[in-house]
């Protein structure tokens, strides 16, 4: 008698079903978890046309708004703001107050199958990802990419109200779910007027040639006013189960800046376990917003004094302090140019740095900041001598460099302490944070640190 061969026959189409799924370069996010991804930054100004003093200039103006923002989200009331989209009776949406939509950091990636090309602002100081959808577009910024269309993605699909995500958007799930088409809509209002509204839905996402990752939540905005920066739109990395590293479920990332005078070189990001420093890294602990947890996506620290030169400065460390009802505190910011310091810590350190500069006060009107010195005739800014500037963290201490503390205009023949006065809480700004490698290990609550050539990682 023949022997069957139908069984033999099913398991060779399996096999070479396999075999053919194997070299794709789609995987599941528990397999970046354990690669790890390497994405590679690019300052926003390395964008543009702007150089010297209207870099600086407009970095300043960035801070402030950027500071404004972040303390709007961080001091917004509990209870949601509701706003009409056409104000007669259609759907009705939660306006959540989030920081300024101002760039710093910008990231390439893809959406969609087949993959489209753009550009967004990396930011640690929000969670949802957004970009510009053409479904169609009622007002769209312009941006440097062609809009995603999602008819066009094979893998796009909108989030049910019901979702997960969707509720964890912050908003009442009435005003969520209250619109008359299907899915879970959404919308953001930032600091500086800006404003993304559409709905939440999934697909592909292309961050290099060998990872991509099927099902990550976005929004797809419609209606968006306001503009980011040479950009589509926004990738949230804070805390909360919206961002890229919640819904990748990875534990750990990291970054390297390179220097804020550097416009050409890339900085580099680790997703996973490419996240990674030397044993003689140090580490301070993030802290939660007491707030909630509506209020807890920002990665805030313990700062507990600033040394400068060898003196500690008399600031009185309550100044520092996240407070019960959620104000004040210092957090650690991508999105942030130059620090910001709350008004009343900002004057004293100002104070110190005047004294110990044997330089004559220059104004720095023109760069937007408050703190100047004239450098000696004939002679570089780099010539203006500042002391050194320490930071006094729950258990690490990060001495800046003094490329990290001063901005130069070498035409005016000024340099100037890059640090903005701020009220209400204070920023860790990237320019102090250039030439450093962050780590942010979620898993175990701790920020920690190292000098580096980011260049050279």
């Amino acid at each position: 008698m023949t022997r069957p061969i139908v069984p033999s026959l099913m398991a060779s189409k399996r096999w070479l079903l396999l075999c053919l799924l194997l070299p794709l370069p789609f995987f599941a996010v528990p397999s970046i978890t354990g690669r790890g991804i390497r994405l590679e930054l690019t300052h926003v100004d390395a964008r543009g046309s702007l150089a010297g003093a209207d870099r600086v200039r407009r970095a300043a103006e960035r801070s402030h708004r950027r500071v404004n923002g972040l303390l709007a989200a961080a001091t917004a009331p509990s209870a949601p703001t509701l706003r009409s989209d056409d104000g007669g009776g259609g759907p009705v949406t939660a306006a959540a107050a989030v920081h300024a939509s101002t760039a710093t950091y910008l990231v390439d990636l893809a959406i969609g199958t087949p993959p489209l090309a753009l550009t967004a602002v990396l930011d640690t100081g929000s969670d949802l990802i957004w970009t510009q959808c053409d479904a169609p577009c009622r007002r769209c910024f312009p941006q440097p990419a062609p809009l995603y269309a999602p008819a066009r993605s094979a893998t796009y699909a909108n989030l049910s109200c019901g979702s997960k995500l969707c509720e964890a958007l912050p908003s009442p799930r009435s005003s969520r779910c209250s619109a008359p088409e299907p899915g879970c809509a959404y919308y953001y209002s930032y600091g500086d007027g800006s404003s993304t509204d559409g709905v939440l839905a999934t697909d592909a996402f292309t961050f290099s040639a060998a990872a991509t990752v099927h099902g990550l939540a976005f929004g797809c905005g419609t209606d968006n006013l306001g503009g980011t920066d040479n950009s589509s739109g926004l990738v949230g990395m804070g805390r909360g189960p919206l961002s890229l590293v919640s819904q990748l479920g990875v534990t750990r990332f990291s970054y390297c800046f390179t220097p804020f005078n550097d416009t050409t070189t890339s900085s580099p990001l680790f997703l996973g376990s490419s996240a990674r420093l030397s044993p003689a890294a140090k580490s301070t602990p993030f802290l939660l917003n007491p707030a909630g947890p509506r209020r807890s996506s920002y990665y805030y620290l313990s700062l507990e004094g600033i040394t400068i030169g060898d003196t500690l400065l008399p600031i009185d460390p309550a100044v520092f302090q996240l407070t019960a009802s959620g104000r004040g505190g210092i957090i650690i910011d991508s999105g942030t140019t130059f620090t910001a310091l709350e008004e009343r810590a900002f004057v004293v350190l100002a104070r110190a740095v005047a004294a110990r500069v044997a330089r004559p006060l220059a104004s720095g009107a023109h760069l937007g900041l408050s703190l100047c010195f004239a450098a000696p005739e004939g002679r570089a800014p780099d010539a203006v001598g500042v002391p050194r500037l320490v930071l006094h963290f729950d258990g690490a201490d990060m001495e800046l460099p003094r490329a990290s503390v001063v901005v130069e205009d070498k035409v005016a023949g000024v340099a100037c302490l890059g640090v903005v006065s701020a009220r209400g809480m204070s920023v860790l700004g990237s320019m102090q944070q250039q030439n450093m490698h962050f780590l942010y290990d979620i898993e175990r609550d701790l920020l920690s640190f190292e000098p580096a050539k980011c260049s050279d990682l």
